[in-house]
């Protein structure tokens, strides 16, 4: 009796395999979504942030001074690999329309007194407009502006006291009294694309997921897939070898997708990879595990395909906002950050990014791989208790249908 129940039990898991790669394959909106998307926005975003750094940013020098101190200031910035002085307006209306006609990001004014103030060791300010509403464009010009103007007038300073006669060495002392060396951590250059990258393919893998099987989902629904899979004898399909049927189905295919992701794409946009082949593997499991039976669990509530476009293509912000890679959590609400802790890819993504990218050991990471495992159990559980009820509503609903269809018969009909 127990050998016939498993057979029956491995009939449904292998038809339920078969039905699910036969829908993803023969459907183009499938393939396009579960298999192609992860490789259309790998490569779109990896281009968009190829650059990593804004180079070569066009600012305005507006040079009321037009003195060889006031113009060698001007060179130190042009110097710098950030910035290009593109225009040397002669006033503040002709630089403000090149700013308005966006052909510069930033307007440096240098009073007419500069040099005067310079050689007397008096203060001077610089007034520097930086274009805020890009913040990339604002960090460059700031900082560099900034860092051209400390070098500069570090480098006046030991003019002066080398004219004085104070000693070179004594002279560079006073000039620069608090030497500092920055080394950026786990991200050398400060490239946005090192920066974004790891938690937006933590977040594509998500979306993916859980658009592809609600699409599925929808196409069982419409075809009414769940009722011809009832095998004779029950009464309702049993719920696990369907879980497990659909979870193997797209458990293979993601594989396949990220061996070309974390083998073949990092490598060829040069992302940072410190963390070993398997550390990665056993923490994308239960990630992927949870996106999967996430996906399931939400593709019941789904009647139509259409359906799970319109839900989860709008939950895609939320939820990369919600990982913390776009938002600090420390910026966020205390609520708002625990119920973040609900979704798969926040803690994909804190993990991930400590692995690959600082180099953190899978014990260093535990606490998200362990919450991952805690939502791939939660979500399994979910997703049985979604199939389970949505078998109920197809009972019910056969069952009214049949009401509706039986003929009613007359009272002379009865006699």
């Amino acid at each position: 009796m127990k050998t016939e129940r498993f057979k029956i039990k491995y009939r449904e898991f292998v038809d339920t395999l078969k039905h699910e790669y036969r829908f993803i394959f023969h459907d183009p909106g499938a393939i396009l979504i579960i298999i192609g998307a992860i490789f259309i926005y790998s490569l779109a975003y990896s281009l968009a942030y190829g650059p990593q750094v804004l180079r070569e940013i066009p600012i305005a020098v507006i040079d009321h001074s037009n003195t060889p101190s006031s113009r060698s200031l001007c060179r130190a910035m042009d110097a710098t690999p950030n910035l290009w002085v593109a225009y040397k307006p002669t006033s503040m209306i002709d630089a403000k329309e090149m700013f308005m006609a966006r052909k510069i990001n930033g307007i440096v004014v240098i009073p007419g007194d500069y040099e005067k103030k310079v050689l007397r060791g008096e203060k001077v300010n610089l007034a520097v407009y930086a274009d805020a509403s890009y913040f990339l464009m604002y960090r460059q010009v700031f900082f560099d502006i900034s860092k051209s103007v400390l070098t500069k007038g570090a480098n006046i300073e030991w003019l002066r006291l080398v004219s004085k006669g104070v000693p070179s060495k004594q002279a560079e002392t006073l000039s620069d009294p608090v030497g500092s060396k920055i080394e950026n951590l786990y991200n050398p250059y400060g490239g946005y694309a090192t920066f974004i990258m790891p938690a937006i393919l933590m977040v594509i893998i998500q979306q993916t997921l859980l658009v592809g099987i609600g699409l599925i989902g929808g196409t069982w629904r419409e075809r009414g897939l769940y009722r011809s899979l009832i095998p004779k004898g029950e009464k309702r399909l049993s719920v696990l070898p369907l879980v497990l049927g659909k979870s193997v189905v797209y458990l293979s295919i993601y594989t396949v997708t990220l061996l070309y992701v974390l083998g073949f794409h990092y490598k060829v946009f040069g992302y940072p990879m410190h963390a070993s082949f398997m550390q990665v593997v056993l923490f994308l499991l239960p990630y992927l595990l949870s996106c999967i039976f996430m996906g399931i669990a939400l593709s019941t509530v789904f009647r139509h395909r259409e359906n799970s476009l319109l839900f989860l293509l709008f939950a895609s912000i939320p939820f990369l906002m919600l990982s913390g890679a776009s938002i600090p959590r420390e910026s966020m609400p205390e609520w708002l950050f625990a119920f973040g802790k609900a979704i798969p890819s926040s803690s994909a993504v804190d993990g991930f990014i400590r692995l690959q990218s600082m180099g953190s050991s899978l014990v260093e990471v535990g606490v998200p791989w362990m919450t991952l495992w805690i939502l791939t159990g939660v979500y399994l559980v979910l997703a049985c208790v979604g199939i389970r009820l949505l078998m109920h509503r197809i009972e019910r609903e056969e069952a009214q249908e049949g009401e509706i269809i039986l003929p009613q018969v007359s009272s002379d009909e009865k006699a």
